[in-house]
């Protein structure tokens, strides 16, 4: 595998990733999946839950229960109304592990159900550091920050009359930017990324007319940032399911955003010891630049698979990402390095 796939993976993120798609709101994107995977020639349809199944091979006869799931994620932190103020700001509250002190001043939109686009900024409130003394040792959180609207708005019922209302979706700017040195830099890498690099792996299956001997399904879910992504949906005969997701990147781990992390053990504990070894082999019989590492606050889609009461052995790659939940980086070569895993994994 060449490394035009790590770029074409990054660039179908970067198309992604200017779909707004916070949990529970995610009809658009995964739209966009399911006609990105058909237009590669697979077969791709909308699951009720509103992911995305993809039948990437249905295996041989003699391997029919012996399938693999890969699963990424194209849903997003991000915000809802939670009240409309006196003065026509919003507060919110996270969907996901959305942050007010990450998300302070960035820009938003307000996706209202008549159907407009209301834009807008997270701001402390009383923002302005010549007026508010205690600026800088104020709290962040979602009761002292509000969405301040770009439209001539001073009251409730100013917002109101846009037709904003408790229970919009609010999203946040990704600010996403591929640099000439290779590094992407945007909100959501986690897990959009991701969704790109099976996009890639898909479009190689393809390109090289590879025939596959087992079973294998793409699931690209829609609530993983609230914990039950993958907890339905798993087809009959998967035996192994891997979550492609974000690789850590911080103090006393081993990855790095040019690196793929294998995850051995995060908060919900070690991940399938005989998995976690063959993307071990994986890795090395594919040349890939590899961490293996142990996530302290993580939980990933195949352990609400797990929870759900599926007979699965799991694991866990993913490119490295550096500053989670934030304004997140990543680099085209923890992309490629993570096709290579994939491949080594399936064996092609």
């Amino acid at each position: 595998m060449n490394k035009t796939y790590a770029t074409y993976a990054t660039e179908e993120a970067v198309k992604l990733l200017a779909i707004d798609s916070p949990t529970g709101y995610t009809k658009a994107a995964a739209v966009w999946v399911k006609e990105a995977f058909s237009a590669l020639g697979y077969d791709a349809a909308i699951t009720v839950k509103g992911g995305v199944l993809v039948t990437l091979s249905k295996g041989n006869k003699e391997n029919k229960q012996n399938g693999l799931m890969l699963a990424a994620h194209a849903d997003t932190l991000g915000g809802m109304v939670a009240e409309i103020k006196g003065n026509g700001r919003l507060r919110l509250t996270n969907l996901g592990g959305m942050k007010a002190d990450n998300g302070e001043t960035e820009n938003v939109r307000v996706h209202t159900r008549n159907g407009r686009i209301i834009e807008g900024t997270l701001q402390l409130c009383n923002a302005s550091v010549h007026v508010n003394g205690e600026y800088s040792s104020s709290p962040r959180n979602f009761n002292t920050t509000e969405v301040v609207l770009d439209e001539d708005v001073n009251s409730a019922d100013d917002a109101r009359a846009l037709g904003i209302e408790v229970g919009d979706i609010v999203a946040f700017d990704p600010r996403t930017r591929v640099t000439d040195s290779g590094y992407i830099k945007s909100r959501f890498l986690d897990d959009k990324l991701s969704v790109g690099i099976l996009l890639g792996l898909a479009k190689y299956i393809k390109d090289e007319n590879i025939s596959l001997d087992r079973p294998v399904y793409l699931h690209i879910t829609v609530y993983e940032e609230v914990g039950h992504g993958c907890a339905g949906s798993v087809p009959t005969g998967i035996t192994e399911a891997i979550s492609v997701d974000m690789g850590c990147v911080g103090a006393g781990l081993g990855c790095t955003e040019k690196k793929v992390s294998i995850c051995a053990k995060d908060s919900g504990g070690p991940y399938n010891y005989e998995v976690v070894g063959k993307l071990i082999d994986a890795a090395k019989t594919e040349g890939a630049d590899y961490a293996v590492d142990v996530y302290p606050f993580y939980g990933s889609d195949v352990e609400a698979s797990l929870s759900a009461g599926a007979d699965i052995r799991h694991g866990l790659i993913g490119p490295g990402v550096y500053a989670s939940h934030g304004y997140e980086r990543s680099h085209v070569d923890g992309v490629w390095n993570t096709l290579k895993v994939l491949k080594g994994y399936l064996g092609v």
